[in-house]
């Protein structure tokens, strides 16, 4: 089945475009205020030369610029630069999944090997999709090994694959699982997945300014990454990269998109409980619940709780997981998140369904998850006061 025409009958309006009230201009003041005294110490902190900050309040958007998106040039960051959004992909892959299961193109009970035939009979082969976008297949290097240059040399590799535990019962935070459910979902939409995100699904969500081969006329709004060192680098591609971490995108885009995953846009019927349905409860592993592809914890939650949740513990080393039957379906009392991280780049996203809040910060520097959940939760704590 083809990618169906999406409606896209919602035109977003940015509240920093919007005239104002003396009372929206209040309360636009009170956000800005309490933004950047969480973001510029941050960037002091961590040596930070750009930052792009989307926020959602009370259902609507705004969106803040801090810094340069290059030192070189000094082009000041705007609503208009591009960030590489790391893991942060992830969860589009995840929403093309969820689209091609409630169009009936696959169902996420269904194995690996039922649309990879090269990996029938092999323990890989298995592995139900579901597994593919929970972490949870048994299992899996962080990484793509680096000897692995093309499809066909991944498909060897998974024919070779053992588990380390039995499918479903560890979470192993992995690129190659949700790489491969991203090929096999394309595969089953009978596209392949990069046209399909950005001739297809960006649009639908009304996107207009993310991509995974950044286009050249766009080029200028790429913002530059750096290193720890702070050498120049911006990520280069290579197998399931498009799937798994490819992704560049602005604050804007992101603010829209954690809009969508609150259902507070008016979006096609069929692709907002694709959305929505990403939000499923599936496995239990340490703090956190394991969604597809995103993490979620009751609300109100308690800092630490995050902390542990997004630690590099929870991103390196096996968690003990165990399934949780039947699923968890979708709540708003929750607070949702997902890191993201490139050499050059990092990122953060989260948002409460239940307070029609969220915030986006993109950073061109990979800089400690912790410093952004933190920066994250006292913006987030600070805006859910009924002041705002």
């Amino acid at each position: 089945m083809k990618f169906e025409a999406l409606s896209l009958t919602a035109t977003v309006v940015f509240t920093l475009a919007a005239p104002m009230s003396h009372a929206a201009d209040a309360t636009q003041d009170s956000i800005k205020r309490t933004v950047d005294a969480a973001i510029r110490p941050l960037m002091a902190k961590d040596g930070i030369h750009g930052m792009a900050v989307g926020i959602v309040v009370g259902g609507k958007p705004y969106v803040y610029g801090y810094g340069v998106a290059s030192t070189e040039t000094g082009t000041p960051v705007t609503r208009d630069t591009l960030f590489e959004l790391g893991s942060i992909s992830k969860t589009f892959t995840a929403t093309l999944a969820s689209y091609a299961q409630v169009s009936g193109d696959l169902s996420l009970s269904d194995t690996t090997g039922k649309y990879l035939p090269v990996l029938h009979g092999s323990q890989f082969g298995n592995v139900k999709l579901l597994n593919l976008g929970t972490h949870t297949p048994g299992g899996l290097p962080l990484q793509v090994p680096d000897e692995i240059h093309n499809d066909d040399e991944l498909m060897q590799y998974f024919k070779a694959w053992k588990p380390s535990c039995a499918p479903g019962t560890c979470r192993t935070y992995a690129n190659p699982g949700i790489g491969t459910l991203g090929l096999i979902t394309a595969k089953s939409m009978g596209q392949d997945f990069t046209p399909l995100m950005e001739q297809h699904m960006f649009p639908a969500l009304g996107l207009k300014n993310s991509f995974i081969h950044v286009p050249q006329s766009r080029m200028p709004d790429y913002a530059q990454g750096y290193k720890k060192d702070g050498a120049p680098i911006r990520m280069a591609p290579g197998v399931l990269s498009a799937e798994a971490y490819g992704v560049k995108s602005t604050a804007a885009d992101m603010t829209r998109f954690m809009q969508a995953n609150m259902n507070l846009l008016q979006l096609d019927a069929k692709l907002q409980r694709a959305i929505t349905a990403t939000h499923t409860g599936y496995f239990k592993a340490g703090v956190l619940t394991q969604d597809l592809i995103w993490e979620q914890y009751a609300y109100p939650v308690a800092l630490k709780t995050l902390l542990a949740g997004n630690s590099a513990t929870m991103a390196l080393k096996a968690t003990p997981a165990v399934e949780i039957k039947p699923p968890l379906a979708p709540r708003r009392d929750v607070w949702i998140n997902k890191t993201g991280s490139t050499n050059g780049f990092g990122a953060y996203v989260a948002f409460v369904p239940a307070k029609q809040l969220g915030i986006v910060m993109l950073a061109n520097k990979n800089f400690p998850n912790e410093d952004r959940v933190a920066a994250a939760y006292k913006i987030l704590t600070a805006l859910a006061e009924p002041s705002h």
